[in-house]
């Protein structure tokens, strides 16, 4: 006995990509968002996204999305999770593959910081805005991703320069965690991971004695 395949009915679902844009600002984790010009969700922020074209993969499309609307394209990105609650979009039925990328110390465009006027601003990720779609939740999914991946890889260094100090990888700990590290302890854990070595020179902060500079060494990187 044959059992006919199914066959869907009215039109199928349209692909996205949504990408939460991370980087650290004013001592601050930012995410960046764009003012919806147009309905739905006219005037309100949301993250940068859009259609997935029917001749790309999901990564090239995303990538495509961080060239094109803010000029970044050798950054550290990653594909998050897939949300598709059917109402997510009242235009149809819209699946998006939510991705986030996180944008280093020097790198950052020179886009304008929480402006009402702008198209494109920088948002403290706790700034708790009411954002289009369910572009809150997926902020908040990406949020916890970046904790939980602390402890296990070394993506915390993708949010500093090439070389950076202790201190300076500490406080972004400290900035995703959003709350105080134990100096001691944490100097003691990270001294000991495979993907931290020293390089070469010293940084003076203030009136301390010169700290040692270190770098992320991609060939030993910890499985992500």
């Amino acid at each position: 006995m044959t059992i006919p395949s199914a066959v869907p009915t009215g039109p199928p679902p349209a692909v996205s990509v949504d990408v939460v844009i991370l980087t650290i600002l004013d001592d601050t984790l930012q995410v960046l968002l764009v003012k919806r010009t147009h309905e739905p969700f006219k005037g309100m922020w949301a993250l940068l996204g859009g259609f997935v074209k029917i001749e790309e993969s999901l990564d090239d499309a995303a990538r495509r999305q961080l060239l094109e609307k803010t000029g970044l394209g050798d950054i550290y990105l990653e594909q998050l999770y897939t949300f598709g609650d059917p109402t997510r979009d009242p235009r149809l039925r819209v699946i998006t593959v939510a991705y986030y990328a996180l944008v280093p110390v020097g790198a950052v465009p020179s886009f304008p910081q929480e402006g009402d006027g702008s198209v494109v601003a920088w948002w403290p990720v706790r700034a708790h805005l009411a954002l289009a779609f369910d572009h809150a939740k997926i902020v908040s999914y990406a949020l916890l991703r970046l904790r939980n991946k602390l402890d296990y890889t070394a993506v915390g260094t993708e949010l500093l320069p090439e070389r950076f100090t202790l201190s300076q990888l500490q406080r972004v700990y400290e900035i995703i965690m959003g709350k105080s590290i134990d100096k001691r302890n944490f100097r003691k854990k990270i001294r000991g991971k495979e993907w931290l070595e020293r390089a070469e020179g010293t940084r003076r902060d203030g009136p301390h004695r010169p700290a040692q500079l270190y770098r992320f060494v991609h060939h030993k990187s910890e499985a992500s």
